[in-house]
């Protein structure tokens, strides 16, 4: 049992049924990012433990405690909206301050407590304004340290940085990481972008069409997808998902690609575990773009480095990688090389597969087989 315990919990609305049965234990201190498209669950599922949703079925439970007809007030969690939801007319003090005078608590404690969360945030000099005042990424501080003033058992963040520009979705990334490492409170964050989810967590649910496709860690996430949905939705860019071959060549296991002249590449596959019953088969074979990459930049303890010759159809320099693209099973297959590369358009390159990093996929079922 863990500190929140979502326990077979589904919604439905009428006939139509958003969230399948859904399983999630998060202990206390954990961080939970719950990512996925638009309309696949995780706000519907984060507005449930809210108690902004009623539950269809299943249940909910804080600390041990069920909370499904718990009244949204009294479940001891604090939430940060994606809109700040902050009053307008208030100015930064008396925005943090309102929850607690609706609480009754004395002045001077509140006095105390907005003085912490405002150092913690680096808004003291804020306190007087108004939030007419403040840019995008100093009201979502506003925001969390009107949160941070109460002690929940749960906090919970709704797509707080979709608003921010880039540079400050970065900024805030770091500021929320922090905040979680100082404070070490329980956090369920719902997003809709993978590289928060990756930066952020301590474990990632990711969901589509209302159901958990997979839950770990990000490393287990990133390295071990459960299905093709998840490979290709987390990690930007995407892995590379190749229609391949299996096949057994001199005793080894590997994986035969298309190339656009027709002629098949063969690169050896030792993640062959349980894949002797595919031989023959069709597959699809996933790769990272950095296991994909020139031989220079290529990881020399790798057991399983296979270099290939392949036509370059586009070079797209990005400051501190340059990603090559090139025709593998008749789909375009993207390789992470190092910045100052000598790959040109139209030209053969050499890549080094690590395919110690490689998995392969049913493509009937989409599951992962290795």
């Amino acid at each position: 049992m863990g500190f929140l315990d979502i326990d077979n919990v589904t919604k439905s609305y009428g006939s139509v049924q958003v969230l399948n049965s859904t399983q999630i234990e998060v202990e206390e201190g954990e961080f939970l990012v719950l990512v996925g498209p638009s309309g696949c669950g995780k706000s519907t599922l984060l507005n449930m433990i809210a108690g902004l949703e009623k539950v269809s079925d299943g249940e909910i439970r804080i600390n041990g405690t069920r909370v499904n007809e718990v009244r949204p007030a009294d479940r001891n969690i604090a939430m940060v909206f994606q809109s700040y939801a902050l009053y307008p007319n208030m100015t930064v003090r008396g925005n943090i301050s309102f929850g607690m005078e609706m609480h009754g608590v004395p002045k001077p404690e509140r006095e105390a407590k907005i003085a912490e969360v405002a150092e913690l945030l680096q808004i003291t000099h804020l306190l007087d304004r108004k939030p007419g005042q403040l840019s995008g990424g100093q009201r979502q501080r506003v925001a969390m340290g009107r949160a941070l003033t109460r002690y929940p058992d749960v906090f919970l963040f709704d797509e707080p940085l979709s608003n921010l520009d880039a540079k400050l979705r970065v900024d805030m990334r770091t500021e929320i990481k922090k905040l979680h490492q100082k404070l070490g409170t329980t956090i369920v964050y719902v997003t809709h972008d993978q590289i928060e989810a990756l930066t952020l967590s301590t474990r990632i649910a990711v969901m589509f069409g209302g159901d958990v496709q997979q839950l770990g860690t990000p490393q287990e996430i990133y390295d071990n997808p459960a299905n093709m949905f998840v490979a290709g939705f987390m990690g930007s860019p995407a892995m590379n998902l190749l229609p391949a071959r299996l096949l057994r060549q001199d005793g080894v296991m590997c994986a035969g690609l298309k190339l656009a002249d027709g002629s098949e590449v063969l690169l050896p596959f030792p993640r062959a575990e349980g894949l002797d019953r595919y031989a023959g088969r069709e597959i699809v074979l996933g790769i990272r773009p950095e296991a994909m990459t020139d031989p220079e930049g290529a990881d020399r303890d790798s057991p399983a480095l296979a270099q290939v010759d392949l036509p370059v159809d586009v070079v797209e320099p990005a400051g501190s990688d340059t990603f090559v693209t090139v025709s593998l099973g008749g789909r375009d297959a993207i390789g992470r090389f190092r910045a100052h590369t000598q790959a040109r358009a139209g030209h053969p390159a050499r890549f080094a597969f690590d395919m110690a990093k490689a998995v392969a996929f049913d493509p009937k079922t989409e599951a992962r087989l290795a």
